[in-house]
């Protein structure tokens, strides 16, 4: 039975344009330099690639970054979606990167998870574009953003409930972010997913800041693949919702992990750190830390096999 939506918490207006961000961060003159214009200034870069998408047996999975908090993940009888984007604008945004493949190439979709109701990740043009995607799972208050947009079915989960149908299974577990869309819907959940199947774990963290909630999933759930976002985190107030590189290692070492997969970050300008710093700086954290091997960075539209 499906629980009742939690009724929509009144919200003062804002009083200013930081109290737009839960950061309280939000100048607008800083904000238009140096997330709206200087993406403006930037060429966008990368490639669409037809995928070649690899023979599995089963118990491996394959991993695709499509760019920002997007993936498709795929076994020997299971093709899911998390946090699917493929536009090139978030109405002022740009996107600097393409994505790694074209919606066209998709295969069918059995499932789409959705972190959040934020439009970079449930972003609803792309949604309404999925070949008929069977299942949508969300937090609980996001599901009536998904309605007429293909979906067979929609679950809504709150923090540590699982859906599962076969021999596949989803836990939702919390973050340390915010999930209103608009100023009035404070309701909406927010999180992160474990997926399991084939004796496979991995966990996509949504969008999140550090939080101690991460030994809670490791211990509860034990994720093998951690998918991690490691952008959008400078200037420090920025920190209060996002995870930086440092942060992304420290939470991969709590959460128990073989490998740690990043994401959030080349794709669409949302903080002042230079679009290829993430990466860099995870680099060399790892290589301090000795953990190279088990950082594994993709390219966005090439299927790796786990």
């Amino acid at each position: 039975m499906t629980k009742p939506t939690k009724p929509v918490a009144k919200r003062k207006l804002p009083r200013s344009f930081k109290d737009l961000t839960p950061a309280k961060h939000f100048k607008p003159a800083v904000f238009f330099r140096e997330l709206v214009i200087k993406a403006l200034l930037t060429p966008r870069t990368g490639q669409s690639r037809r995928p070649v998408f690899p023979k599995l047996k089963t118990g491996e999975v394959a991993i695709t970054w499509i760019g920002h908090a997007s993936f498709l993940i795929q076994f020997t009888d299971l093709n899911l979606l998390i946090d699917p984007n493929f536009a090139n604008w978030l109405f002022l945004l740009k996107r600097i990167k393409r994505a790694g493949l074209k919606l066209k190439d998709l295969p069918p979709v059995d499932v789409v998870l959705l972190t959040h109701a934020h439009f970079d990740h449930f972003h609803r043009p792309t949604l309404r574009r999925l070949p008929h995607p069977k299942i949508g799972i969300m937090p609980r208050g996001v599901g009536d953003l998904a309605h007429n947009l293909g979906f067979s079915r929609i679950i809504e989960l709150d923090h540590w409930e699982s859906f599962s149908q076969g021999d596949w299974k989803v836990t939702f577990t919390p973050s340390k972010h915010w999930g209103a869309r608009t100023l009035h819907d404070e309701h909406r959940g927010y999180g992160g997913f474990v997926l399991e199947h084939q004796g496979r774990k991995i966990y996509h963290a949504g969008d999140s800041a550090y939080f101690e909630g991460f030994k809670e999933i490791g211990k509860r759930l034990a994720p093998e693949i951690a998918l991690l976002p490691i952008g959008a985190y400078y200037p420090e107030t920025f920190r209060r919702v996002h995870m930086g590189p440092d942060e992304a290692v420290k939470a991969f070492k709590e959460l128990g992990a073989k490998w740690l997969i990043p994401m959030h970050y080349g794709t669409f300008k949302l903080a002042f750190e230079e679009m290829d710093e993430p990466p860099r700086w995870l680099l060399e954290i790892a290589a301090k830390e000795k953990i190279t091997p088990k950082v594994k960075i993709l390219t966005e539209g090439v299927p790796v096999v786990f």
